[in-house]
């Protein structure tokens, strides 16, 4: 033994330092490697249509002509937190639901998507971008 303990401890406050560098479970290798580790691809962009990230606002697509403010306040209002909708002037087929809460938007997400508004017309429902 050359009497150096590989255990020494780091001086306080250092320890701390050295964690905030390299996030936990990304430590590089300790083997020598040649090319750096690649940064993580950018995830491509999905086209607009809704997300999955959870938003109060739910997007709801797929709409008959025949839908109106009031079918679809009818339809969302039986869930909690609901607190408006809202038709796109021009477009038939898409609307915006508001509730307070991300949570209860997924609720009503969930219990809804894919309903009937017609026999021909199921809506699709995702959450609104951020």
């Amino acid at each position: 033994s050359s009497g150096i303990n590989a255990e020494w401890p780091l001086r306080p406050g250092m320890q701390g330092m050295m964690q905030g560098i390299i996030p936990p479970g990304m430590q590089p290798p300790a083997v020598n490697t040649v090319a750096p580790p690649m940064p993580p691809k950018p995830r491509p962009t999905p086209p607009q249509t809704g997300s999955e990230i959870p938003h109060k606002i739910l997007f709801l697509q797929n709409l008959p002509p025949e839908t109106t403010e009031m079918m679809l306040t009818m339809l969302f209002e039986q869930f909690p937190g609901f607190k408006e909708t809202r038709l796109v002037p021009g477009r038939h087929d898409i609307a915006f639901v508001e509730f307070e809460v991300d949570q209860q938007a997924s609720q009503a997400k969930q219990a809804l998507n894919q309903f009937k508004i017609t026999p021909k017309n199921a809506m699709s429902i995702s959450f609104a971008n951020k």
